[in-house]
């Protein structure tokens, strides 16, 4: 079974490098695409991740992962058997969010990364990649009409999704669920690393063959 990872802004793909080798002892097929160089679209970026996986899969999304594995299941409820969304929101994103966003994507452009963001992808790559956050789509409506499993992880430390906001995501879908990781922030996979392993794990064991 394919396990589909979709990274954090301002991460990539190679966050999820610890969590490989687990998943593929397991008996899982983990795919970790890049989300950046797909232009300013989530939803095109769904589209281009549909064409590039084949048949059946999980999709694990952290933060504007998260983002992106709803939006596979807009495109393609049929081929996403559950979703694990880690510190990440269904809902759009407010004026005030937005209006950050702008601000955070200009200085991006004007003065390039700033030394507190710890990342090595490209400044407008990330400017990009804001872009299509700012302008992502409202996914609440996905969450009552999604048929499988979907399991939400946040840190009651999560400075942009609250545990409160975690569960209402849950409590919206039709088998949702709720892990909440005490003294952990927004990238769980950082923060609690062992814990979170296992946390996957035992999420996506229920489609080992």
């Amino acid at each position: 079974m394919k396990v589909v990872l979709l990274h954090a802004w301002p991460l990539d793909e190679r966050m999820w490098e610890p969590q490989l080798p687990a998943l593929e002892a397991a008996g899982f097929e983990p795919i970790a695409p890049r989300l950046y160089g797909r232009g300013a679209s989530i939803d095109a970026w769904a589209a281009q991740i549909l064409s590039e996986v084949d048949g059946p899969f999980v999709a694990v999304g952290a933060s504007m992962g998260g983002y992106t594995a709803l939006a596979l299941v807009r495109r393609a409820p049929e081929r996403v058997l559950g979703i694990a969304l880690v510190g990440s929101r269904a809902d759009a994103d407010s004026p005030e969010r937005r209006a950050s966003r702008e601000a955070q994507i200009a200085a991006l452009r004007a003065d390039g990364i700033p030394p507190e963001l710890e990342t090595n992808v490209p400044a407008e790559e990330l400017a990009v990649a804001q872009e299509a956050i700012r302008d992502r789509s409202d996914s609440t409506p996905v969450l009552g009409a999604f048929g499988g499993p979907l399991f939400v992880c946040v840190g009651d430390g999560d400075e942009i999704v609250s545990v409160e906001e975690a569960r209402a995501i849950a409590n919206a879908a039709l088998q949702g669920s709720l892990v909440v990781f005490p003294g952990a922030g927004h990238l769980l996979s950082l923060d609690q690393p062992d814990r979170f392993e296992a946390v996957l794990l035992d999420f996506v064991s229920q489609w080992r063959t």
